[in-house]
C-alpha cells in the first residue's frame, strides 16, 4: 500500500514515513498548548473525569482539522496520531486507560464523509499502545444537525438522546478513553460519557486534538 499510496506529511504534502516532516513538526510544536484538565467547570452535570488536548482550535490547526473532516483528506489521521503519541505527557496519560472508544457518527454522516475521523485516530492509537479499541459499544442512532452550526444552548438540546449503548460488559469496571477531534462546548463528549456511564466504567477520560 505504501508503494501505491506513499505516506506524506499531512501539512506540507511532502513524502514522509512518519506522516509529519521535521519542519512541520517544529512549526506545530510552537502551537502546542498541552493540557490535562481533571476538573472542568465549563459543564454542569459533567459525566467524564478528565480532558486532554494538545492544541487550541485556531489558525493552522483549525484548517488542518477542517481539511481532515470535510475535504476528503483522511490520511491526515496519521499526522495527528503521531503528534499526539510523540508528546510524552499525553502518551503517559493515555497508557493509564484500558480501552479506547471513538465518538461515533451516524450512518448518514459516514456515507457522506466516507469515514469516521475519530475512529481512524483511535485505531492507530490502539495499535501503538496497550489500549483495546472498542467500536461496538457506543452507537449514534440520530442524524442530528451538525453541532458546529448551533449556539451553545441549542447544541446541548440537539445532542440529547443521540447515542445508545450496547455490549455493556465490554467496558464495565474499565478505564475508558473517549476520543474526538474537537472540544468546543463539551456537549458531545459529555452526552457520550453520560451514555457510557450506564455500563459502570471505572473512569472516563476525553482525548481531543484541539480545544476551542
Amino acid at each position: 500500500m505504501n508503494l501505491i499510496y506513499p505516506p506524506i506529511c499531512g501539512i506540507c504534502g511532502k513524502l514522509n514515513q512518519n506522516s509529519l516532516c521535521k519542519k512541520c513538526e517544529i512549526e506545530l510544536k510552537k502551537q502546542e498548548e498541552i493540557n490535562i484538565i481533571n476538573r472542568n467547570g465549563e459543564i454542569e452535570n459533567k459525566y467524564f473525569d478528565e480532558l486532554m488536548y494538545i492544541f487550541k482550535y485556531e489558525g493552522q490547526i483549525r484548517k488542518l482539522i477542517l481539511d481532515y473532516k470535510f475535504n476528503n483528506k483522511s490520511y491526515i489521521y496519521l499526522t495527528f496520531t503521531n503528534f499526539l503519541l510523540k508528546n510524552e505527557k499525553i502518551f503517559e496519560n493515555i497508557k493509564k486507560y484500558d480501552k479506547i472508544i471513538p465518538v461515533p457518527i451516524s450512518k448518514k454522516r459516514k456515507k457522506e464523509r466516507g469515514y469516521n475521523q475519530s475512529l481512524l485516530i483511535a485505531k492507530e492509537i490502539a495499535t501503538k499502545t496497550n489500549l483495546e479499541l472498542v467500536n461496538n459499544c457506543l452507537l449514534k442512532t440520530k442524524n442530528i444537525i451538525e453541532q458546529s452550526k448551533l449556539n451553545k444552548e441549542d447544541r446541548e438540546k440537539n445532542i440529547q438522546g443521540a447515542y445508545i449503548i450496547k455490549n455493556k460488559q465490554l467496558i464495565e469496571n474499565k478505564k475508558i478513553l473517549l476520543l474526538d477531534d474537537i472540544y468546543t462546548t463539551g456537549n458531545t463528549v459529555n452526552e457520550c460519557s453520560k451514555t457510557l456511564r450506564q455500563a459502570n466504567p471505572k473512569k472516563i477520560g476525553i482525548l481531543v486534538i484541539a480545544k476551542d
